[in-house]
């Protein structure tokens, strides 16, 4: 399945990382773009699905890129999610008066911002919901919603943190399969991450108290890692 590429258009390395890690692990492709003349150039050579926009660029006002953006037809309809610490009510109007699909403010919450992509693109019609996964057991039901970003267990939602849901829904992905601590860690942070093994049983410890009966469908492997119970039968629907 090929991935919603979306690009970054920042002139800060800091927050441009921070913004790929975060895309990236939502399951979006990422590309970067430091000025708004390289923002053009790559949508000229390979347009993205969406466009997270700074306004105070080196070569310029962003408000120039999305002006051009849409009047040009090829791209009049592309995504742009401005992302910029002027958050002015007379920014934020000018903004969307000249076509930006949404505008988040600097400091921005990470999860808002995958947030408010994942909208402009399923307005746009470039994302559908996708399924929700079930892991069934005679002990009851796990349903797993990634788009909603919600576990439900017997439809009792269940409040995870982001790393917790990450375990469950990386476990739920293969029953029966065994998962080292490292490679947890890599599916839910990122593979540059470095986090001790220990932090990954902590997290499981928690996991499991919050599904209550059904934390037992997730089995210690000694030595080795953890794995969702071959005895539930995971579906999507």
């Amino acid at each position: 399945m090929t991935k919603e590429r979306v690009l970054i258009v920042e002139d800060e390395p800091e927050i441009a990382e921070l913004i790929r890690i975060n895309v990236e692990r939502a399951g979006f492709e990422t590309a970067w773009a430091v000025s708004g003349r390289r923002a053009l150039d790559e949508i000229g050579r390979e347009r993205p699905d969406v466009v997270l926009l700074d306004l105070m660029l080196p070569d310029g006002d962003g408000l120039e890129v999305c002006r051009r953006l849409r009047s040009d037809p090829p791209t009049k309809d592309l995504p742009i999610v401005i992302v910029s610490a002027k958050g002015e009510e007379p920014d934020i109007v000018a903004g969307i008066e000249l076509g930006a699909d949404d505008y988040v403010t600097k400091p921005f919450s990470p999860r808002v911002l995958i947030a408010r992509i994942r909208n402009v693109l399923r307005r746009a019609g470039r994302l559908d919901d996708g399924p929700a996964r079930r892991i069934a057991s005679p002990a009851g039901t796990i349903v797993i919603d990634e788009e909603r970003h919600r576990v439900s267990v017997d439809e009792q939602v269940v409040d995870l943190t982001l790393t917790e849901f990450g375990i469950l829904r990386y476990l739920a992905s293969r029953p029966g399969f065994v998962r080292t601590r490292d490679q947890i860690i890599s599916a839910v942070h990122g593979g540059n991450t470095v986090l001790s093994p220990r932090t990954v049983d902590v997290h499981v410890t928690g996991l499991r108290r919050k599904l209550g009966p059904l934390g037992s469908l997730i089995e210690t492997v000694r030595g080795v890692g953890y794995r969702l119970s071959d005895g539930a039968a995971a579906g999507v629907s």
